[in-house]
């Protein structure tokens, strides 16, 4: 029997990409798994995957920048399970770009509410049924943008995700006392559909990608998984505060 057995993990933004990813190993690795989205028909779908490999799932539609749709949801999560052991704010994106002489106020607090209001949103909501959990986490996803503050137009993006970065070991304080443990994980470039669209219409550049990253490839969204199954786990039992790079060296440069 998986030490994981019979816990319950809150995966957002999970339909697709990454967050299917860490859902489909964290049910691997024993958890029933909750997978959130706004792509109904995905996530309909994604059960279906998940329920041929033997993984207990249901999904569950809501928007994570909606503060009463989160919280309604999470909550009846809560309600429904007795608990939550693991909640991962997995939900977020660049959002599109834009410089910050056109950026308009709609733009800033979208791009601030994707990354940053979704993690403080879905925490909040999970908190009194992690006390019910055992080993209980939350898992943050960070970037080299919340560090060096994103490229040209991703600036907003850069900001919000260095809010994730310190609302991560902020959570952490506030939670120790309760034997709850907060880390962010900080992926790289991830081979995933969020870079769909480059890969296609320009692989060269995609490709070129790898010659900024030490090890001199490209991630893969079961690298992040691994990582997070990790921090979850009682194998990590005594790491709180801390956001662990998965991208093969790209943030120290080469």
């Amino acid at each position: 029997m998986s030490k994981s057995e019979g816990k319950v993990a809150v995966i957002t933004g999970a339909t697709g990409g990454i967050g299917f990813q860490v859902a489909k190993r964290l049910g691997q690795d024993g958890y029933t798994v909750v997978l959130n989205g706004i792509d109904d028909e995905a996530g309909v779908q994604r059960v279906k995957e998940l329920t041929a490999e033997g993984i207990t799932s249901e999904y569950i539609g809501f928007d994570v920048t909606d503060d009463n749709a989160v919280t309604s949801n999470i909550t009846a999560i809560g309600e429904k399970y007795g608990k939550i052991d693991l909640l991962v704010n997995n939900a977020g994106g660049l959002g599109g770009r834009s410089r910050f002489e056109e950026m308009t106020t709609e733009f800033y607090r979208f791009v601030m509410a994707l990354n940053l209001d979704s993690t403080f949103f879905a925490s909040r909501a999970a908190i009194p049924y992690l006390k019910k959990g055992e080993n209980a986490s939350i898992i943050n996803y960070t970037s080299n943008a919340g560090w060096n503050a994103g490229g040209p137009g991703a600036g907003i993006y850069g900001t919000s995700k260095a809010g994730v970065h310190a609302i991560t070991r902020a959570l952490a304080k506030d939670l120790a006392e309760y034997g709850i443990r907060v880390n962010a994980v900080s992926p790289g470039t991830i081979d995933t559909p969020f870079h769909a669209q480059i890969k296609a219409t320009k692989p060269e550049v995609f490709a070129s990608w790898k010659n900024n990253i030490m090890l001199g490839r490209i991630g893969n969204p079961e690298e992040v998984a691994s990582v997070v199954s990790f921090l979850a786990s009682d194998d990590a039992s005594f790491i709180t505060a801390e956001t662990i790079q998965i991208g093969g060296g790209q943030a120290l440069g080469i």
